[in-house]
């Protein structure tokens, strides 16, 4: 799996909240309640990211789990219509997100950890769907694995040694 990393300090990045969880640790004076925040980074042009933040109070998880994606960032490759440039399953774990390619005014049909991610990365029009677990962490992460997958014509044209208009057809 090669990454294409990014240097977070140059692009104007917004955030999303995908879930946040109470977790709990019985010791021995009773519990300890600390949260956990599924954060999705993106600068709405081709770069998303998702990160993990622990914390005992929730802004702070947010905070961490907001720094935690801006270092795991990606780019993708999008087509003349604001979508991805061909059809892919993105996996991790037990979860498969099938990410195809759509038409100009289809928009975004995704579910919600799905549609996260997709709206940040900037992509107008897609059509996703969610297969096998639909556990938010790894819906979220099995996305931008598809996302990071993507290549361009030029890619695969030079992969095969053949020009653009062989590839495309």
């Amino acid at each position: 799996m090669k990454q294409n990393r990014i240097d977070a300090s140059q692009l104007e990045l917004t955030e999303k909240v995908v879930s946040i969880k109470r977790v709990t640790k019985v010791v021995k004076g009773g519990r300890n309640f600390r949260f956990t925040a599924l954060v999705v980074v993106g600068d709405g042009n081709g770069h998303v990211g998702a990160g993990l933040g622990k914390a005992a109070e929730i802004p702070e998880a947010i905070r961490k789990g907001k720094e935690d994606a801006a270092k795991k960032l990606i780019s993708v490759s999008l087509d003349e219509n604001g979508s991805i440039t061909h059809d892919l399953i993105g996996k991790f774990g037990s979860a498969s997100v099938l990410l195809k390619k759509a038409p100009d005014g289809t928009g975004v049909i995704a579910g919600g950890p799905a549609r996260a991610v997709i709206e940040l990365a900037g992509i107008k029009n897609i059509r996703t769907k969610s297969l096998g677990s639909n556990n938010k962490q790894n819906v979220v992460l099995a996305t931008i694995e598809g996302l990071s997958q993507i290549k361009t014509p030029e890619e695969v044209a030079k992969l095969r040694g053949k020009s653009v208009e062989e590839i495309l057809g």
